[in-house]
């Protein structure tokens, strides 16, 4: 069964960085597309980056010059990067699989930024 584990999560003070990982298990990693999600307090899921099977990436506006999506496939390993982080970057951040089995998604990690 192929899953999805995310890490990294933590509280930061607003302006911090932190690196988040989703470790995805699954011979055929190279061919999954990925992407990165999070649900603030009381809001929708939003996508935040995305990277596809061949390292083409994709960010939402809010994330566009501060976050950076990469992936190892040695290590079948996805991260997001965040820096510049700020109060309303709080919010559980999912991984994904986008492209099997109709979406693998992980637990999540929380991630909160005080001011």
């Amino acid at each position: 069964q192929v899953q999805v584990v995310e890490s990294g999560g933590g509280l930061v003070q607003s302006g911090g960085t932190l690196r988040l990982s989703c470790l995805a298990s699954g011979s055929i990693f190279p061919f999954y597309a990925m992407a990165w999600y999070r649900q603030g307090p009381g809001q929708q899921r939003e996508l935040v980056a995305s990277i596809s099977s061949t390292g083409l990436t994709n960010y939402t506006h809010s994330a566009k010059g501060r976050f950076t999506i990469t992936r190892d496939d040695a290590k079948h390993t996805v991260y997001l990067e965040m820096t510049s982080l700020k109060p309303e970057d709080t919010a559980v951040y999912y991984c994904v699989i986008t492209n099997y089995n109709n979406g693998v998604w992980g637990k999540g990690t929380l991630v909160t930024v005080s001011s």
